[in-house]
């Protein structure tokens, strides 16, 4: 055998290894790139939600902005909402002062359709009776205690007048983001107890916007403004009671 037949061979023997070396590194990038593809195409890939909860079913769990609920099904107002698991908000009603989910009402159905007349001041009798809530994430909006610290100062007037029980009244500016508004509080101390109302306006009664931030979440509650001037004591301790009652580590 030749030096040159020798020289060939090896020169093929350290060409086959060098395209080993040269292969090893790309096929590990390509496992790791078709792996994230995997990962990536599992994680955004579409699911259809389940089936909701039937309204007699025992409270779900979902979670609201990394915060978890124990959420009693007849009360969430929107069929797609009701599934357990993460969601971005959840919209709530429940009888008041009992805090229970409303009942199926076909049976007010069938009495609200005898005549409109009828049927408005029942609608208005119910809404009366009922609170709303909305339990959404904070996302980068100020806690309610920041806005009440330093967002509205802004907009108020410098003059307050007495409400009942040591509630104070102070409007808000005309021509501000909270035109034909009232902040009500407690004067002695206005972190415990605030809420931000609209005025009666003719037929229109006032309605109410208390929030309260729970680590990363906030829950809305809204309701008719005659509640605190009747008793706003007894409002206060039913929110609490709420509050705890949908997320019982609140207590």
């Amino acid at each position: 055998m030749t030096a040159h037949a020798v020289s060939r061979r090896k020169t093929r023997g350290q060409s086959r290894d060098h395209a080993r070396v040269l292969t090893w590194p790309f096929t590990v990038m390509v496992l790791l790139v078709a792996g994230a593809a995997v990962f990536v195409s599992y994680a955004l890939w579409p699911t259809w939600p389940g089936e909701p909860m039937p309204l007699d079913a025992p409270a779900i769990p979902i979670t609201v902005a990394g915060v978890l609920f124990d959420v009693p099904p007849a009360a969430i107002r929107e069929a797609v909402q009701r599934v357990p698991g993460q969601q971005e908000r959840v919209d709530l009603v429940f009888e008041w002062p009992s805090l229970t989910p409303p009942q199926p009402d076909e049976k007010a159905a069938d009495k609200l359709a005898l005549n409109a007349d009828n049927a408005a001041a029942a609608a208005a009798a119910t809404e009366n009776e009922r609170l709303f809530v909305t339990i959404a994430g904070l996302g980068a909006e100020l806690p309610p205690l920041e806005r009440l610290r330093t967002i509205y100062p802004r907009y108020i007037e410098a003059q307050a007048s007495a409400g009942p029980a040591g509630l104070a009244i102070l409007p808000f500016r005309a021509g501000t983001p909270y035109d034909s508004e009232d902040l009500l509080y407690l004067g002695a101390n206005p972190e415990q107890f605030f809420a931000r109302c609209t005025r009666p306006a003719g037929a229109v009664p006032g309605t109410c916007i208390q929030e309260r931030a729970l680590d990363t979440a906030q829950l809305t509650f809204r309701f008719p403004r005659d509640w605190l001037l009747v008793d706003w004591r007894n409002v206060a301790a039913g929110f609490d009671r709420l509050v705890t009652q949908l997320h019982p580590a609140a207590k």
